[in-house]
């Protein structure tokens, strides 16, 4: 029991106590407070003195902020080329122990399914080692996984309650555990084509050492189901086929996704796992990687996953990654020089285009709807015609991307719903909003993603 408290007290506070200045655990710090109280307190001053003016200036710097969000992807759309392929034929004796870690909670309903989808990939039982991560207070799930640990590969691992209750705390837990010379992380409802793990084994004997992680593409398997799980594929389409590739081709900073992230075990335990204070865990690790000398490459291989099939899910899932986010670009913009001295002036560049520029677009979307409509009432001190323009021109730039993104997966029929895209841009303003208020008030609550919902099976 000793060592049990002893492992679940440094998977949730080793990284803030060995390396603080990367970890969330203090949301914002020193010159960041200064900072922002200045940004608020000029903000306040022209809003006072000059009210029109502050008006049409927020007008102008929103719509700017937008369209260089906006431009970045376009520029990374036209840079990016399909991932790289990677055979997948070495021989099974040559072939390193696997880990894999299945973070569950409140997961009893779908587990059999993922345990049968495990059991098929195309990789050796006795070298896989499946880690079923389960809270030791969530008995339903336990007491499914400890029917499976008989039948498999599989062996249970019971995280002791503590906090932060979030996922990267209960996988840093499991790190302790793993034997594997790969570890890769697959979400309950997740779907990894059959020979994922052969081909990262070949890409990671392939690629440079500096190489720590492999990112696999996501997708949906139920991405036709409703309006909204369409608008969500064309999401992932763009970001997983297009946007990540084009990352991957500059060397720059990568953020990862959530599952099917491939590591080499040694390198991700100097790496200090995850940190368990950021919601979007796997975005910090990625550009956490990129500050400690290593680098993240895409694997041409796909994860499907289940997409949220009602609105509400949507919102709470999507409020904490942009929650994360924000979290994310503070926690690596205390040391700006360390960035550039790792990633160089383009990864730094990158990183707050891509990370910051995210956030940004998406809590200026709504704030700009707002200031055009209202200038339409009211008929006087509105923005000007220029950022109209170029808010315009950021909208049609993301259409363009989103119509275009699921041609590269052959999902021709889902590209007519890019033409929705500027409503789904607003919907992602509400959810960061949403996200931003909790950053103040719940900055590690972790708004839990329900899976099994959706009616479609692959």
């Amino acid at each position: 029991m000793a060592d049990a408290a002893r492992l679940a007290d440094e998977a949730a506070h080793g990284l803030a106590r060995n390396r603080p200045e990367l970890s969330a655990h203090i949301v914002i710090r020193g010159w960041q407070k200064f900072a922002l109280v200045i940004l608020l307190c000029g903000a306040a001053t022209l809003t006072l003195e000059l009210p029109g003016a502050s008006w049409t200036a927020l007008a102008d710097l929103l719509s700017l902020l937008f369209l260089a969000s906006a431009v970045f992807r376009a520029t990374l759309a036209l840079l990016s080329k399909p991932t790289r392929g990677s055979r997948a034929g070495t021989r099974d004796e040559n072939l390193p122990v696997y880990a894999i870690i299945v973070p569950l909670y409140r997961e009893a309903n779908v587990l059999p399914r993922l345990a049968r989808t495990l059991l098929l990939l195309d990789y050796p039982h006795d070298k896989l080692q499946i880690l079923l991560v389960v809270e030791d207070d969530d008995l339903e799930t336990l007491a499914v996984a400890q029917e499976l640990v008989a039948r498999g590969p599989f062996e249970l691992i019971c995280v002791p309650a503590g906090s932060p209750r979030t996922k990267p705390r209960a996988c840093n837990y499991a790190l302790n555990f793993a034997r594997g010379e790969f570890t890769v992380i697959y979400d309950a409802e997740d779907r990894p084509e059959r020979d994922q793990l052969r081909k990262a084994v070949a890409a990671f004997g392939s690629l440079p050492p500096n190489v720590a992680c492999l990112q696999a593409r996501l997708n949906f398997y139920n991405a036709r189901e409703n309006a909204l799980t369409k608008l969500f594929a064309l999401d992932y389409a763009l970001w997983f086929d297009v946007l990540l590739p084009a990352l991957d081709r500059l060397g720059v900073p990568m953020p990862l996704g959530g599952t099917s992230n491939h590591f080499r075990t040694p390198v991700l335990r100097r790496l200090g796992g995850w940190d368990p204070f950021n919601v979007t865990e796997d975005a910090d690790l990625g550009i956490r990687i990129a500050q400690l000398g290593q680098r993240v490459a895409m694997l041409d291989s796909t994860t499907f996953e289940e997409a949220p099939v009602r609105i509400g899910v949507w919102l709470r899932q999507r409020s904490r990654w942009m929650k994360g986010y924000m979290q994310t670009w503070l926690v690596h913009t205390r040391q700006p020089f360390g960035l550039v001295k790792r990633a160089g002036p383009g990864g730094f560049l990158a990183f707050h285009l891509f990370i910051g520029g995210s956030v940004a677009g998406a809590l200026a979307t709504v704030p700009l709807w707002l200031v055009f409509l209202l200038s339409a009432v009211v008929g006087q001190h509105g923005p000007t015609t220029t950022s109209l323009c170029v808010f315009a021109l950021g909208n049609l730039l993301l259409t363009a991307l989103a119509v275009a993104s699921p041609i590269r997966r052959g999902r021709h029929s889902l590209s007519p719903y890019g033409l929705a895209v500027p409503l789904y841009w607003a919907m992602i303003s509400f959810a960061a909003w949403h996200g931003l208020g909790q950053l103040v008030t719940r900055p590690f609550h972790w708004e839990k993603t329900p899976h099994g919902l959706s009616q479609l099976r692959r």
